[in-house]
């Protein structure tokens, strides 16, 4: 099978390529190379080299025509972007100068029926970012009622997840749940009717793909990482969609930069110095897209930039460790 056309628009390319500011004879990490977007706008910006990670197979086949078309600037490597430091140093990369995520589903994988991403168009219920391990379906069908509902309500936010993980447990021994379109109209059945922006299934869909590939853990194991190998002075910048990724972008980020030392300034001098913050802001609120991004792609309104300049503060030094 070959890769599939890159149609993947990348969301606030420009506000990402700003915040990381590439500069000739730097080194990027695309943590989450996808289509390449952000790849192609950091390439664009400087005479700078790109590495892309990312776990999905068919995103390695894209990053491939990359390294062909950039074979002295860029290279791709499988992967998660939570692991980017020993997969960087077995490459001899140590250190780099910005880091860029554009976190959760990309529309392509969505766009594809056979990944199981989708509740509009019926796939197998699969939703692996990696095509390996739990799947969707072994999640729907094997979990206690009270674990299915305690995910959908904690990843997808989805106030009736009792009703819904309910029916699930209620169906599923005559009728296992393997089908995308399967799993939404029960969701749909379940929920009260009423006026709603977004379709019923969309929350527990959320939910079931974030846990399949511990989306959340991984963003976490991401910017401990990105403290760890960004240069001083190096920049990271992550674009969310939602409030749960979000949220741990924005603490990650406020308590590694705050200047913690003026609540420690009667503390001896040795200890004042192990509050150093290891991040500084460059924007003390998350950056929104554009209008006029948003009219050309609806995709993009509930996008959020956080982006942070690393400090020459050791990490041991960081408040929180």
């Amino acid at each position: 099978m070959s890769a599939p056309k890159p149609t993947h628009v990348p969301v606030m390319v420009n506000e990402v390529v700003n915040a990381l500011a590439p500069h000739d004879g730097g080194i990027y990490v695309d943590g989450t190379f996808g289509q390449g977007g952000y790849s192609k706008a950091i390439l664009n910006a400087a005479k700078c080299s790109v590495w892309g990670i990312d776990r999905d197979p068919d995103a390695i086949k894209i990053g491939k025509t990359f390294a062909h078309n950039w074979p002295d600037r860029f290279k791709i490597i499988e992967g998660t972007f939570g692991k980017m430091k020993p997969l960087l140093n077995a490459q001899a990369v140590k250190v780099v100068d910005g880091i860029a995520l554009d976190l959760g589903v990309s529309s392509t994988q969505i766009a594809q029926p056979e990944r199981g991403f989708s509740f509009r168009e019926d796939g197998p219920l699969d939703m692996r970012m990696s095509k390996q391990g739990t799947t969707a379906a072994d999640l729907v069908n094997n979990l206690a009622e009270a674990e299915l509902a305690d995910i959908i309500y904690l990843y997808g936010e989805e106030r009736h997840s009792r009703r819904i993980a309910k029916k699930i447990v209620e169906v599923r021994p005559t009728t296992p749940i393997v089908r995308t379109l399967q799993l939404a109209e029960l969701v749909r059945s379940v929920i009260p009717k009423g006026r709603q922006s977004i379709d019923p299934a969309t929350r527990t869909f959320q939910a079931l793909r974030i846990k399949v590939n511990d989306e959340l853990g991984e963003l976490e194991r991401g910017l401990k990482a990105a403290e760890q190998i960004l240069n001083p002075g190096g920049r990271l910048a992550v674009v969310a969609f939602h409030s749960l990724e979000d949220r741990i972008v924005k603490n990650f980020l406020r308590t590694h930069s705050e200047n913690t030392t003026e609540q420690y300034r009667h503390l001896p001098p040795k200890i004042k110095e192990q509050w150093q913050p290891t991040f500084k802001l460059l924007h003390r609120r998350a950056l929104k897209p554009t209008e006029q991004e948003v009219k050309a792609n609806p995709k993009a309104r509930s996008a959020r930039m956080r982006a942070a300049i690393r400090t020459a503060a050791p990490i041991q030094s960081a408040k929180g460790h």
